[in-house]
């Protein structure tokens, strides 16, 4: 879900040709999810092999981020969520109400031929399973692409790595990144297409875009930490926020009143009892702080067995992008070596 900040931020719209070359700390979770909202049959339905194993978020992985990497030189790392803290759990069943709510509202829209709020029902529906995020795991390190697991979450993870400048920017379609304190976030680097709103009733086109953290604090006024408190009035997975108020107003509150503490009584009961609490899991996150991102070399033999010997993809398309990969890796390391030399 995220934190709600798009009425007052600022995004500038980009390229992969402008980002040709960049390292990113990727949010595997938000990756996966939109795999599995988007990447889909005409029907809405996931794709799946012979066996009903879905493999919808497969497809992503291979095609569109095999894709960056040839294509573009982007050099991801892919960063999984750890255990979650004890906040988030409502928000997590929250979301499993809701997927489970989609899920027979798109029955029923599939038995009225409503297919239209069919669609919008199913991408609703997604789950990353443990065997989605295993077999995520397993084709990113035939592909060679570095991967980690958080301690708790995988954005916190990200941020921290944006930070320390091991990564240019963290990958996200949430802008929980920038509460993290991620100095640059580049949304929607994996996919292409539309992305259905389904408050709207509508859908958009996937454009890459830049929130960059110091760009938009200056513009706002505000310090980080202020922004912290401007989310948990907003609403947060760690918290319910208060009721009315947006980011809109809550920015205006923020300015006014400089911090949570000093905000008016019935404003301030609608936030956690121990606001540092809270605080603490943005602006000091539990993350790994030894960690290795090594690209490794693609194994396109390992790569064939898994998606066609058992996923039954079509041998033809996985052998195309493998070599690519190889292809793509084996240039690179050339270049590195000249530039060493």
């Amino acid at each position: 879900m995220g934190v709600l900040l798009t009425p007052i931020l600022k995004r500038e719209q980009t390229s992969f040709k402008a980002l040709y070359g960049k390292s990113f700390a990727v949010d595997a979770s938000i990756e996966l999810h939109q795999f599995l909202a988007l990447i889909r049959r005409p029907d809405g339905s996931l794709f799946t092999d012979p066996h009903g194993r879905v493999t919808s978020h497969l497809i992503g992985l291979l095609t569109r981020t095999s894709r960056l990497i040839t294509e573009y030189k982007l050099r991801p790392v892919f960063v999984f969520d750890g255990r979650p803290n004890p906040l988030k759990r409502a928000t997590i069943e929250a979301r499993r109400r809701v997927q489970q709510k989609a899920q027979t509202e798109y029955v029923q829209a599939i038995a009225s031929k409503d297919y239209s709020r069919a669609w919008s029902k199913v991408v609703m529906t997604g789950r990353v399973t443990g065997e989605v995020l295993a077999d995520s795991k397993r084709l990113l390190s035939l592909m060679g692409i570095p991967w980690l697991e958080a301690l708790e979450d995988g954005e916190a993870q990200a941020s921290f790595m944006a930070a320390k400048g091991d990564v240019w920017a963290v990958g996200s379609k949430d802008y929980d990144c920038l509460l993290f304190g991620a100095p640059i976030l580049a949304r929607y680097l994996t996919l292409t297409g539309r992305e259905y709103l389904p408050a709207k009733k509508t859908s958009r086109p996937l454009t890459p875009e830049l929130v960059r953290l110091a760009d938009n604090l200056e513009v706002l006024g505000i310090s980080r930490e202020q922004l912290v408190d401007l989310a948990l009035l907003v609403g947060t997975d760690f918290n319910e926020g208060v009721m009315g108020i947006g980011p809109k107003k809550g920015l205006a509150l923020v300015r006014k009143y400089e911090t949570a503490e000093k905000f008016p009584d019935q404003i301030r009961s609608g936030l956690p009892d121990d606001l540092d609490e809270v605080r603490n899991i943005f602006l000091h996150p539990r993350v790994l702080e030894n960690y290795s991102l090594k690209m490794t070399r693609p194994d396109p033999e390992g790569i064939i067995e898994f998606l066609s010997g058992e996923r039954a993809f079509a041998r033809g398309r996985v052998t195309r992008v493998a070599d690519r990969l190889v292809q793509s890796r084996s240039k690179f390391d050339s270049q590195l070596g000249q530039w060493i030399g």
